[in-house]
């Protein structure tokens, strides 16, 4: 076992911490661009969603053309973008009312501005190259058919839930007995460091739950508690993203080959 002293492990730090925020890339800059329009928008010809839509576009075409994002990545977004785009017309219909998106726009359909598929795509996008940045390995990863009929039910239950039972706990415990056992292994710099596979959901789903806060205080949606002013988005919308990661995690995996650590591979 390699000895490391302080120095070794601030230099890990610092390069975990300038590989994530490469990865959230296109996430920061929609984040920003709605901080920023929030309180600064001069631009009385141009909705402000439909800027926010075009603005995610160019950005998208610039990290292409800079090579900062690959065409699979690339995919992974317009992906995201669909399934994002048909949740949220369920969810913003009138006989639903989940949330409201409570500025005008032209570029949109029904009651969803196109820029709302981005916020989900950033996901995406986020685990498509944080996987690659940091070569990710799974140690006892499950079967992949179970994993897809899993978040075909997570998916699912977010349109029936409002018809039928709830299964969203149910849903998590299956999650945990799945995944209970998978160890992810990343590397910041020579060797691969490991933890829980759910615990490393958990924090993602957290830093988006985060996100969500911002994007509800600058006005981007809200929900139907914050029509009167705004409040801080229940910690229980956390086991939602926790859903909802995995959902997109699992999507990001059906492109992405599931290495195996080294160290297993010899057990």
């Amino acid at each position: 076992m390699p000895h490391h002293n302080a120095r070794d492990w601030l230099h890990e730090f610092w390069l975990f911490g300038l590989k994530q925020a490469y990865a959230c890339l296109f996430g920061g800059f929609l984040l920003l661009v709605m901080i920023v329009t929030r309180y600064w928008y001069p631009l009385e010809s141009l909705h402000r969603y439909d800027f926010i839509f075009l603005a995610a576009i160019a950005f998208q075409l610039l990290l292409l053309a800079f090579k900062l994002e690959t065409l699979r990545e690339a995919w992974v977004i317009v992906v995201f973008h669909l399934v994002a785009t048909v949740m949220e017309l369920f969810k913003t219909s009138d006989a639903i009312g989940s949330w409201v998106y409570p500025e005008d726009y032209i570029f949109g359909i029904g009651n969803v501005p196109l820029f709302t598929g981005f916020m989900y795509s950033a996901v995406g996008s986020y685990i498509a190259r944080v996987w690659r940045i940091f070569d990710f390995r799974y140690s006892y990863y499950p079967r992949r058919r179970w994993t897809i009929i899993l978040v075909v039910l997570i998916y699912l239950n977010f349109f029936s839930h409002h018809f039928i039972w709830d299964l969203r706990w149910l849903l998590l415990g299956a999650t945990i007995v799945l995944f209970a056992r998978t160890h992810i292994y990343f590397r910041m710099h020579r060797e691969h460091r490991h933890m829980p596979l759910l615990v490393g959901w958990l924090l993602v789903a957290l830093f988006i739950w985060l996100a969500e806060n911002i994007a509800t205080y600058t006005n981007v949606w809200i929900y139907p508690n914050q029509q009167n002013g705004w409040q801080m988005v229940p910690l229980a919308k956390l086991s939602s993203w926790y859903l909802l990661m995995l959902l997109s995690f699992v999507l990001v995996s059906l492109i992405n080959r599931i290495e195996i650590p080294v160290r297993q591979k010899v057990d």
